[in-house]
Parts: structure tokens; C-alpha cells; sequence
């Protein structure tokens, strides 16, 4: 049976303990972030996909910051209708390079 852990900070949907959650440093580790909460993987990757590190440090540090920016609420708006163990994987990063494919 899977765990509710409460609602994503990001999107408010539920998250459940089924691989559809990950756990986000809304301050990079790499700018000195330590504490982490669970958000989807689905947001964690919209995230990521937007801002740099650098970014998340100096503007969007909470989720109430990073819902604010437009992307993010047109993102809020899509997955609105998805149910909480949703993950597209197909999403990528626009700073990562894509892999090679074989």
C-alpha cells in the first residue's frame, strides 16, 4: 500500500511514496542548500528545465516564488489535470545536452 506524503509544494497534488516524488533542495546543494522537501518528479524536472542553480538561490527559493513565474503557472495549469503518480519522462532540460542515441 502506498504512503501519502502530503501535497506537493509545487503543483498541491498529492504525493504518494510510489517513485513519482522526488526530494528538492529549494536551495542547491551547491549554494549551500541543506534542507530538502518532497516535491513530484514531474515538477522537480520543470524546475530544472527553467532555472539554473544559481537562479534558485538568488530568486526562487520557495515554492511560493517559483509558482509566481509564468512557465511555472502555465506548467501548474497542465498538470493540474494529471493524477498524483503522473511523470513524463520525455521532458528534458534545455541546459543538458541531449544523450546520443543509439
Amino acid at each position: 500500500m502506498k504512503k501519502e506524503l502530503g501535497s506537493c509544494p509545487i503543483c498541491q497534488r498529492l504525493m504518494y511514496d510510489d517513485g513519482s516524488v522526488d526530494k528538492h533542495h529549494f536551495i542547491p546543494k551547491s549554494k549551500g542548500g541543506r534542507e530538502t522537501e518532497y516535491i513530484h518528479k514531474v515538477c522537480h524536472s520543470k524546475i530544472h528545465s527553467l532555472f539554473t542553480e544559481k537562479e534558485l538561490a538568488a530568486e526562487y527559493k520557495t515554492a511560493e516564488k517559483l509558482r509566481e513565474h509564468p512557465e511555472i503557472q502555465k506548467f501548474l495549469k497542465w498538470v493540474s489535470s494529471k493524477g498524483p503518480s503522473f511523470y513524463d519522462r520525455s521532458k528534458r532540460s534545455r541546459s543538458k545536452p541531449p544523450g546520443k542515441r543509439k
